[in-house]
């Protein structure tokens, strides 16, 4: 393997009570199983893949199945579990924290305690909340708050709403999908102009975007008058960072150093939901890469993701 410094900015916490909880309050839509997974486990896994750092994050559908102080209660939970995680072992996690979405008021609190309280390295939002993407001006009070504390922000795929393809959970191809939604979404709507001073990680190397960015430009300048030029719209998506979790196969990782460079790709593994020989086996590829110099493999691994969390820099 190329690195021993690997931090992975896409790993998953399980905490117990929620796993336990979720089927209670709606399941996980996608059609995939919660795995097993405990923070022993974590640290052999990212010890096999010479991982340093996991940034712990929940994933989708997260805390949607809740309702009122309920869904704020297990969104602090989450995350007061997640920093426990962190501070016994601040060397071997880090803490997106979950935010009470679509409760803005109850989101700005919970943001204000991660940062100040928790000292949380960022947030996780989903794609999307009950069919409303992260473009929507209903999300601009937490946009603001965001970007007025220079958060980093890892956006998870959450599951469209639409039917599943019976026979294909939702994360196998919804969800690279629902990024893209997303991040269309975001960019068409001016968040990416508006909120400079955040630093928005997409999953799976942004879904389909950096293959269909150029399709999306043009179209959208096409059929919406109050679209930015081609030029412009593409500088927009390219302000994005994108993760390698399920996606540094060849192919993926020729299309996205093409489109974005690789300044803004950021090493991720997707343990616990993508299964530890799954994780591996993208490692590898990433690491045989002939796409990637060794100098940039060594910024994917590490580098890009230390100028994001300076804790970690530290």
């Amino acid at each position: 393997m190329s690195a021993a410094n690997r931090i992975d900015v896409h790993q998953h916490v399980v905490p117990p009570f929620w796993s336990d909880a979720l089927p209670a309050f709606g399941g996980d839509p996608s059609g995939w199983n919660s795995p097993a997974w405990s923070p022993e486990a974590a640290i052999a896994f990212m010890d096999n893949q010479q991982i340093a750092t996991g940034v712990l994050s929940l994933t989708a559908p997260g805390i949607t199945g809740w309702q009122g102080t309920a869904r704020r209660d297990m969104a602090r939970r989450v995350n007061e579990y997640t920093a426990s995680l962190v501070q016994k072992r601040p060397d071997r996690f880090g803490n997106f924290a979950t935010l009470p979405l679509p409760d803005v008021d109850g989101t700005l609190d919970e943001i204000r305690h991660a940062f100040d309280a928790l000292k949380a390295d960022g947030v996780v939002l989903l794609s999307n909340y009950h069919g409303m993407y992260l473009g929507d001006r209903y999300f601009d009070a937490v946009w603001a708050e965001l970007d007025r504390r220079g958060a980093v922000v890892f956006i998870h795929p959450s599951k469209p709403a639409i039917q599943t393809i019976d026979g294909i959970p939702g994360p196998i191809v919804d969800y690279p999908f629902d990024t893209t939604r997303c991040a269309v979404d975001m960019v068409l709507n001016g968040v990416m102009d508006r909120y400079r001073n955040v630093k928005v990680i997409l999953s799976h190397a942004g879904g389909f975007l950096p293959y269909a960015a150029y399709r999306f430009a043009e179209l959208a300048n096409a059929v919406r008058p109050d679209a930015k030029p081609p030029a412009d719209i593409i500088e927009s998506f390219q302000r994005f960072y994108f993760d390698t979790a399920l996606s540094s196969g060849p192919s993926a990782l020729l299309g996205l150093k093409t489109f974005v460079g690789t300044g803004r790709v950021l090493y991720g593994s997707d343990f616990p939901y993508a299964p530890a020989r799954v994780g591996a086996s993208f490692t590898a590829m990433l690491d045989a890469s002939d796409a990637l110099t060794s100098d940039e493999k060594a910024a994917v691994n590490a580098g890009n993701a230390r100028g994001l969390f300076p804790r970690l820099d530290r």
